[in-house]
């Protein structure tokens, strides 16, 4: 059901969490692709949808994703409105391209093409050969003609002959192209392979980085590292960069220290709690498991929900808590995110679209997180890191983008799963 630009919709009765708190008032109005209004009256020729004492929320961001147009669907049935990429197609010119005409798709903002070293992360994770792989085809079978199409333009893309970076003019020069591309943030890769069962990856030197990380940000662009150790989190902070987009997995003598560096630089964290999990060997099956969830996701997803990476099984849950704990109590600003894949992919488990950021909310609240919390990581915060002032909260003149469910999550964050609607950019979506 779409709104028309003239009719206002008045979302009544509701307990509403506008991204920060529980606020007192409890209507919403929409017009077009905005709210209007909070806790105004309601116009006498509004079309009213009693919420019936739910609870609103904004539309969820996950902080971290690799993505698809599937995958841009799926989240939306979860609530999720916004995916971050991380590396992949869906910058500027990719959105242009891919989501021409497309229709109940979360909106996406893309860091392009990481930076890299030649052979290095995340190569060790893609299929060899230049063949589409199996679970690819199985992907493109369910869409339509235009999607298909799409997703081969993407797919082809992602597996061209990436541009080598190994000097400091390259790493600029590759800048330069993602920025053209209409990359939204810039992201580079620090990852030696050690917890993802390929010790021994190449890395580019500090100085091949670091110019990376000062020429993006004469763009005015944020720089997001990929990094899962202790050690490689402090190179990243050292470099400049302005948010790490793991969480380091081991917890060395050095830890205290590091934390105070993170906080002193001003940098988020997005821990991603979810691959952490399967890195160590846990599936996600209770996930999996919950009605909620296997009612709105596909075989594939389903079992990929039901597998690991399992790349880590000599690492312990409970030190991810205690990290991410750490640095929650210093200020640091947590986002959600899920590293989620763009389509099932068997080796890359306990992850899906929309889902795992209910699950990440779950896990952050595990650790020691309020559930109101966790319910900011989702929204507000990474709304406000990453610049996106138009959403992330309910207020007036912003996007409407909405998510209502039954329960109470801001007391019992499980109660996210219970979707009762979903409104992206004003239009209601069917359930």
């Amino acid at each position: 059901m779409k709104n028309t630009l003239d009719k206002v919709t008045a979302i009544i009765n509701a307990r509403i969490f506008d991204g920060e708190q529980v606020i007192e008032a409890r209507n919403v109005l929409i017009q077009g692709e905005t709210i209007i209004a909070v806790g105004t009256d309601v116009p006498e020729d509004a079309v009213i949808v009693d919420a019936n004492h739910a609870t609103l929320l904004p539309g969820l961001i996950d902080a971290h994703v690799h993505t698809s147009i599937g995958g841009l669907r799926d989240a939306v049935k979860f609530g999720v409105t916004t995916e971050l990429e991380m590396n992949g197609d869906f910058t500027e010119r990719g959105r242009a391209i891919q989501l021409k005409n497309v229709e109940g798709a979360a909106d996406v903002r893309s860091a392009g093409t990481a930076i890299t070293a030649p052979g290095g992360h995340p190569d060790e994770l893609l299929p060899d050969g230049d063949e589409i792989p199996e679970f690819v085809l199985k992907e493109l079978e369910k869409l339509s003609k235009e999607d298909r199409e799409a997703m081969l333009a993407a797919y082809a893309h992602d597996h061209e002959e990436v541009p080598q970076v190994t000097t400091v003019e390259e790493a600029i020069k590759h800048v330069h192209t993602q920025v053209e591309n209409g990359a939204d943030y810039i992201k580079i890769m620090i990852e030696e392979g050690t917890v993802m069962g390929a010790p021994g990856l190449p890395v580019l030197s500090d100085e091949i980085l670091k110019a990376a990380v000062e020429e993006a940000h004469k763009f005015d662009k944020i720089v997001i590292a990929h990094v899962l150790t202790a050690r490689s989190s402090q190179t990243a902070i050292a470099l400049g960069v302005d948010g790490l987009g793991h969480l380091f997995i081991d917890r060395p003598e050095l830890t205290p220290d590091l934390v105070q560096s993170i906080v002193d630089s001003g940098a988020f964290v997005t821990p991603c709690l979810v691959l952490n999990s399967s890195i160590l060997g846990n599936p996600a099956s209770d996930l999996a498991n919950d009605p909620r969830v296997h009612s709105k996701l596909s075989p594939e997803w389903i079992d990929i929900l039901n597998s690991s990476f399992n790349t880590f099984p000599q690492g312990d849950m409970e030190n991810s808590f205690k990290n991410v704990m750490d640095l929650h109590r210093a200020g640091v600003d947590i986002l959600v995110g899920t590293d989620v894949s763009p389509v099932p992919v068997p080796n890359l488990g306990g992850l899906a679209h929309g889902a795992s950021v209910h699950h990440e909310m779950q896990l952050l609240v595990q650790a020691g997180f309020t559930p109101i919390e966790a319910l900011q990581s989702a929204t507000s915060k990474p709304a406000r890191r990453f610049g996106l002032h138009d959403r992330g909260r309910i207020a007036a003149g912003s996007g409407a983008d909405l998510i209502l469910v039954n329960g109470d999550p801001t007391s019992h964050i499980s109660d996210t799963l219970s979707i009762e609607a979903v409104w992206l950019r004003g239009a209601q979506q069917q359930s």
